[in-house]
């Protein structure tokens, strides 16, 4: 089974962790739409910039999967945008921009999201080649 997952993941797009990932970078882009023109260059472009960079940093790590080092560098990369995007979306529920409930719930989906990118982290051998 674990073999037969191996072979359906072609493209960085496959990967679960990356669709997660995209997901809750455009709902936070949707979100920030109406953050108060005031945060347009702090908290919206900070956080904007960070959940993409969760993406970007999968995306590269996989296109360099032959160099096991970097893969993991670039999951670490990755886990630290994920955690930063968590920051940020911390300052929006203090400033009451999101609520408790979309501030958790976003919350915990960062936290799955990095609970795979640290697996895939440990397991790195298991896809680079």
């Amino acid at each position: 089974m674990a073999e037969q997952r191996k072979r359906d993941i072609r493209h960085f797009r496959d990967l679960e962790v990356y669709q997660r990932a995209f997901s809750a970078a455009m709902e936070i882009f949707q979100i920030t739409k109406g953050f108060p023109g005031e945060e347009r260059f702090s908290i919206v472009d900070q956080v904007r910039r960070s959940s993409r960079s969760v993406c970007s940093n999968l995306a590269e790590g996989w296109r360099k999967r032959m160099y096991e080092p970097v893969f993991r560098n670039k999951m670490t990369d990755s886990m630290q945008e994920a955690s930063e995007t968590q920051c940020w979306l911390e300052f929006a529920q203090a400033c009451h921009y999101i609520s408790n409930d979309v501030f958790l719930r976003m919350d915990n989906e960062y936290e799955d999201i990095i609970g795979m990118l640290i697996s895939m982290e440990k397991k790195a051998s298991k896809f680079c080649y």
